[in-house]
Formats: C-alpha cells, sequence, structure tokens
C-alpha cells in the first residue's frame, strides 16, 4: 500500500493529480506544469513534500558519525544552519544526496530521499554501532514539511513567523519556532526551484492549520499550489541534481559536478581514497548541459553523441559519448534542455546531438546552471 502524506485528502480536495512516487501518493499537479512552474518563477508556489525522509543523529557521537558517513565537512555547521552534501560508498559511488540541519549541540536533522529513506536509515545505524554515545532515529513519520518557494516567498511567510524573515541567511534556520501559530516548527532557507525560498517542517498531526494559513498568502499574491511535476522541471532548469539520475550509486560526486560538497581535507570518510583517485585522475565522464538546436524532447536515458566535422555539404557525423539523465522542455526558458553524463567532458559551445527514437536531433553544449534566479524569460 501506497504512503500518504498528513495532507492527502486536502490535495485530492482541491483537484491534485494523484501519482505514484518512490512509494508515497503524491500531487503530480494541480492544473498544468507549465503554469506552476512559471508560478514559482515569477510569484510563488507552494509544494507538499512530506515524502522525503528524516533522520535525526544526536549525542555526542551525532558529528564524529556524519563526519564519517557524507563527504562535506559537517564540523563547518554552527547551530541553525544547514549544508548539503552527497553521501558515497567506499568505491565513490553515490548512495544519497541529502540535507543536514544543526539543530542544537550534539543534534543534528539530516533529510534524505524518500526513495532511500529506508536504506539509509540502516546505513546509519549500521555505522552507529561502536560509535558511542550517539541516536539515530527516524523521524519521517514526525514531520510534515511544505516548500514555499519564489521571489514572493518571503512575503508568503513573514506575517505567519515571529522572526525577521529578511535576516534567515541563506542555508540557515530558525529550529524551534511557530508557523502560523504551530509551535515546534522549523523553518529554514532552502529548497529545489533555484528560486530564493523557504522549507517549512511542521509536527505532522499539527501541519493543516499551518498550511492552511500558507496557501491562503499564496493566493493572495497570485501564487498556485505545485506538484512534483514543476518540482522536477525546475529543478532541472537549475541544474540541481536528482537521486536515480544525476547520482547513482555508479555515479560519484565529482562526475555529477560536486567537487565542491567533497572536502577532502576534513579527514577520513567513507569514499574518500576512491574520491581521492578519481580527483587526481580527472572524471572520465562529466555532466554538461545541452540545449537542442531543433524540436525534441531529450528524455533520460537516451544517448548523446559527440558530433564531428562532415563533408562540404555541411553534413557531420557522430559517434555515441554518454547519454541523458534528465531532458524536459524547459516551461520558463521555453526551449528543450537536458542534464547528461558525457566521457571526456565538454566544452560549452560544443556541438552535440541527441538519439531521440532513431533521430540525431542537434545541440549545444551550454554552460550551466539553464537558469539564474532573477533572469528573464526569452523574449520578454
Amino acid at each position: 500500500m501506497l504512503k500518504r502524506t498528513p495532507l492527502h485528502d486536502w490535495h485530492v480536495a482541491h483537484g491534485a493529480r494523484m501519482v505514484e512516487f518512490a512509494g508515497w501518493e503524491m500531487p503530480v499537479q494541480y492544473t498544468s506544469v507549465v503554469e506552476e512552474h512559471n508560478a514559482v518563477r515569477t510569484a510563488v508556489g507552494l509544494f507538499d513534500v512530506s515524502h522525503m525522509g528524516e533522520i535525526r543523529v544526536r549525542g555526542r557521537g551525532a558529528l564524529p558519525l556524519l563526519q564519517h558517513l557524507v563527504t562535506n565537512d559537517v564540523s563547518r555547521l554552527s547551530p541553525a544552519r544547514a549544508l548539503y552534501t552527497p553521501m558515497c560508498r567506499e568505491d565513490g559511488g553515490t548512495l544519497d544526496d541529502l540535507l543536514i540541519y544543526h539543530l542544537g549541540e550534539d543534534d543534528y536533522l539530516a533529510v534524505v530521499n524518500a526513495a532511500n529513506t529506508e536504506r539509509d536509515l540502516a546505513w546509519f545505524r549500521a555505522h552507529a554501532e561502536g560509535a558511542g554515545d550517539v541516536d539515530v532515529l527516524d523521524e519521517t513519520d514526525r514531520w510534515a514539511l511544505f516548500a514555499v518557494q519564489g521571489p514572493r516567498a518571503e512575503e508568503v511567510l513573514q506575517p505567519l513567523v515571529e522572526a525577521d524573515l529578511k535576516r534567515l541567511r541563506y542555508y540557515h534556520c530558525i529550529p524551534g519556532t511557530s508557523l502560523a501559530g504551530v509551535s515546534g516548527a522549523i523553518v529554514a532557507r532552502t529548497g529545489y526551484t533555484g528560486e530564493d525560498g523557504f522549507e517549512c517542517y511542521l509536527p505532522a498531526g499539527a501541519v493543516h492549520e499551518a498550511w492552511e494559513a500558507v496557501w491562503g498568502r499564496v493566493q493572495a499574491l497570485n501564487g498556485r499550489l505545485c506538484g512534483l511535476g514543476a518540482r522536477d522541471t525546475l529543478r532541472l532548469e537549475a541544474a540541481l541534481p536528482l537521486y536515480g539520475h544525476e547520482l547513482t550509486e555508479t555515479i560519484n560526486p565529482l562526475e555529477a559536478r560536486l567537487g565542491a560538497f567533497v572536502k577532502l581535507e576534513k579527514g577520513p570518510f567513507i569514499g574518500r581514497e576512491a574520491l581521492a583517485a578519481a580527483k587526481a585522475e580527472g572524471p572520465r565522464r562529466r555532466l554538461c548541459g545541452l540545449r537542442l538546436l531543433e524540436r525534441g524532447i531529450p528524455r533520460a536515458g537516451y544517448a548523446v553523441h559527440r558530433a564531428s566535422a562532415g563533408g562540404p555539404d555541411g553534413s557531420w557525423e557522430a559517434e555515441p559519448c554518454g547519454y541523458v539523465t534528465s531532458g524536459t522542455f524547459a516551461p520558463y526558458l521555453h526551449q528543450p534542455i537536458a542534464l547528461a553524463l558525457v566521457g571526456g567532458g565538454a566544452a560549452p559551445g560544443e556541438r552535440m546531438a541527441v538519439d531521440i527514437r532513431g533521430r540525431l536531433v542537434p545541440a549545444e553544449v551550454v554552460p550551466l546552471p539553464f537558469y539564474k534566479r532573477g533572469a528573464a524569460a526569452p523574449g520578454s
């Protein structure tokens, strides 16, 4: 049986199209993906993302355990801050990518991908054995999580919280606050859309009151309810990785352009030796951005070819060099785009081609991200 978030019935009552995702029944869209996507780019959108997993790590051994498990340097976190980090196997392959919030002394909350929650929890607990004073708690059912994303996100939340949100910097949070009168909330300036915004963690049993209050503010500011469809197209325009696509157990963080989150200098951690060797050698393949030059939708798994000079008639040849990890027609950019893992890397301006159902569609390597916050839509 599929799991349901505390807001499931609310979504159904408000016309959401529900689909299976990572073992959960989730809203994929309410009106259209394009409308929801563009609302986040121009105003604000509200997402239920309560399917994400939450693992609480507490005790004097919490920091050493997390330092051992992840590639980023958790010791840099002061209370009320967060960081993004991959988590790897010994061979450098990626087990997951997650956020870690430092809630207080010896108290951390790791937020993991829904599809990986059970595996990650077992991984945490296996490595916590013999690690001293540390508790690893599954708090997934304790929390509801929603995201308020877009240039008007601060306007939505500010009347509903006591803290001055203008002073809350990116990747900082307010633990143990109240939101719309609901106590015990965590309000974080984080997100997965490429826009300014907040992720709000609330006790699962009390989320409805806060959600209704936030939804009222979103409506007043011309925002929309948003589903997983828009969440995916938004993160792709912003070139943010999705586990199972840009990151897998066979793709390491260096190949996925996440070297900035691999802190070899911090000391031993799982996968360090393999990642150090990969960095010294240089990645044999690397994620790049593609913009199709003709019509077509580049789907995940489609082969990518490297184009070479052709004959005097303008023809060209191509040889396989990789594959699309994620692709779509970008709603805000009005063009087909893709992230692709290609051998030997690729430089902006280089010509490629994507095999779409047997047709080689020309593409150009472009800088990442495809979209940067505040950029005007093409043709506007």
